[in-house]
Parts: structure tokens; sequence; C-alpha cells
């Protein structure tokens, strides 16, 4: 059983480098993933290697920066795996100069790739998020007391508004956080504060 089985991943740039790489592992932990590259040949060689191994891939060749890439890719991931839980925006090149000397076309290039094309994905993403609905609370007895837990519906309600991911945190998320720096997979990261809190 892998940690991620039954989810469905977009990984971009993930024809070759460190994209194919990130989609690797996500496949090596269970999911299935959509390969996007700008060119075909790299894209369907990623998803041919994945599927000889016995995981489970489709691409969606195409640039990122499209205006209607963000709509086409998710609707790549719903259609092939019937859902989408997890986007990595990892497409993206350099082009750059001191200040003095880069052009506007390398400027708004450089945002297209880096900033617009994953807003664009991650607008479409939201529109299949399956939020945890989150119950009234209850109660537990405590020495013949009766003890509310949890959060009141008015509170989750107010705090989901104000979450951009649009609901509080789970427990199990708070765990996995701390899992991910007692892994193997955080020992190349040092000093780093990792804030778990949905965007907020």
């Amino acid at each position: 059983m892998g940690q991620l089985d039954g989810k469905v991943a977009i990984v971009t740039g993930s024809g070759r480098g460190i994209g194919r790489e990130i989609a690797l592992r996500l496949v090596r932990d269970g999911a299935a993933v959509v390969i996007n590259d700008i060119d075909e040949a790299p894209a369907l060689e990623t998803v041919q290697d994945i599927v000889k191994a016995g995981g489970r891939a489709s691409a969606c060749v195409g640039d990122v920066t499209a205006k209607d890439f963000g709509e086409r890719i998710v609707e790549t991931a719903v259609k092939s795996f019937g859902d989408c839980h997890i986007i990595v925006n990892n497409a993206g090149y350099t082009w750059d100069s001191v200040i003095q000397k880069m052009s506007d076309e390398q400027w708004y290039a450089i945002i297209d790739v880096h900033l617009t094309a994953p807003f664009r994905i991650l607008r479409a993403f939201a529109n299949h998020l399956k939020p945890v609905v989150e119950g009234e609370g209850g109660t537990i007895d405590i020495q013949g007391r009766t003890v509310k837990i949890g959060v009141q519906a008015g509170r989750i309600a107010a705090m989901n508004q104000m979450i951009p991911l649009g609901r509080g945190g789970l427990p199990e998320e708070a765990a996995g956080s701390v899992y991910l720096f007692c892994s193997p997979d955080s020992d190349y990261v040092s000093g780093q504060t990792l804030v778990v809190n949905g965007g907020l």
C-alpha cells in the first residue's frame, strides 16, 4: 500500500528533469499522474516508462502559459483517473539578465510561466477540490462530567472562509508535516520553518 494510493496528481514540466523525478516518486507511492511537457516526445516517453513499471499515467502535452491550459490539464486528470488531488507546478525555465539588460519580453515570459500559469492551474483545480466536511464536534465523559470537544460549526464556517484551502487542518496533516522532516526525503532541507496552515 502506497501513501498516495487513490490520489491523482498533476506535475507540469514532468517529461524530463526534476519534474520527471517528482512524477516517478509520486507513482512509486501509489498516485496516478498526469505528465506534462511542452514537447510531445518526452511526455509520452515518461508515460510509457510509468505504465511499463505498473503505474498509471496520462499525458497532457502543451505550453502551461496557454490561456486554456489550466482547465485542460485538470480535465485530463478527471477524465483519465476520475479526480484530481495534487498539483505540482514544476514547469519553468530561466531567461534572466541584470535588470538594465532584461527586456519586457523576457520579463513577461518569466512572469507567465512562473506565476500566471500556476495561478490558472490552481484556479481550475479549485473547482475539483473536495473539502473534508467538518462535523459539529462531539462530547466525551470525563469523571462523570460531559465535556464538549471539537470546534463548533459556527466557528468552523468562519475559519473556513479565512483559510485559502477552504477548511481547517486535520491532526493527521499536522503529523504528516512532522513526518516529512523525520524522513530521508528531507535530508537536504536545513534551517527551514514549515508553516502548516492551509495558506492562511
